[in-house]
């Protein structure tokens, strides 16, 4: 988790300061905006003209744009919701977890999309998704079983995370409001969401053992699908995510099992 973070810090300090170096005056800016050939290599991250790899077609609109990018860092609560509870039924208490430990993390490094008029664009982007789950109990989630299985243990875990890792493809429409006196906007954007599964973890850590790190699908639903929403001004706002598939394949006595998501986000 700290090295997610780390690397996400890292490429939105990038970013920031690439587009500091390569920032034009006001007048140069609206001047190349107005050109109706060429490409403008620009992006919304920080809200202000930066720079990236991102292509914008010039122009009359729509207008089209792809490119790499660094945006829509969410970092927020994950929340499992049993059957339409957020209570776990008894089946699923193995699960139990800490609320304020549980977390949802991701990012969008790829983008494509039009814009179809300046209040009003539509895009698919590409990017990474983490949830991760801090479990109380002191057990053991096992690998390579017909069902998801796991083994009470006798050792007392300061840190027994179980996590999924995605490839997260949303779909975006975001409706933005005209820019105001200090040149930033609200956002409203929402869409569907699909996502692959990459990998499933747990990490366990103990003063028996020290720090432990095993790799499974864990039967974590292959693909997950679901809808997003995201409301911010500037490059600051907050998101809700919620899955409607089961957080769980293949493992009946998890049917139902969804994951929510709600916190905070950056760059739009």
């Amino acid at each position: 988790m700290k090295r997610i973070l780390f690397t996400a810090i890292l490429l939105a300090g990038t970013v920031l300061a690439f587009g500091q170096n390569k920032t034009a005056d006001s007048t140069k800016n609206t001047k190349d905006s107005t050109r109706e050939d060429g490409l403008n290599f620009s992006v919304n991250f920080h809200g202000h003209h930066k720079r990236d790899t991102t292509s914008h077609h010039e122009g009359r609109y729509p207008k089209a744009f792809i490119g790499i990018t660094f945006a829509r860092f969410d970092l927020g609560l994950a929340t499992l919701v049993d059957n339409g509870s957020f209570t776990l039924k008894p089946q699923n208490q193995f699960l139990s977890y800490r609320q304020w430990k549980t977390s949802n993390v991701g990012f969008d490094v790829f983008q494509m999309g039009v814009k179809l008029n300046p209040q009003f664009k539509i895009f698919i982007s590409g990017g990474f998704d983490w949830t991760l789950i801090r479990l109380r109990n002191n057990i053991t989630i096992l690998p390579n079983q017909p069902v998801l299985t796991y083994r009470q243990d006798s050792i007392g875990y300061s840190k027994n995370r179980f996590s999924a890792s995605y490839l997260r493809i949303p779909l975006s429409f975001d409706f933005r409001t005209k820019m105001d006196e200090h040149g930033e906007r609200w956002h409203f954007v929402f869409g569907p969401e699909g996502g692959f599964l990459l990998d499933g973890m747990v990490k366990q850590i103990s003063s028996e053992f020290g720090k432990k790190k095993f790799y499974d699908n864990y039967h974590f639903a292959t693909f997950r699908y679901g809808g997003f929403a995201r409301i911010g001004y500037g490059d600051f706002g907050i998101f809700a995510k919620y899955y409607a598939n089961d957080m769980f394949e293949n493992s009946p006595a998890q049917a139902g099992l969804k994951d929510f998501a709600f916190g905070f986000t950056l760059g739009f």
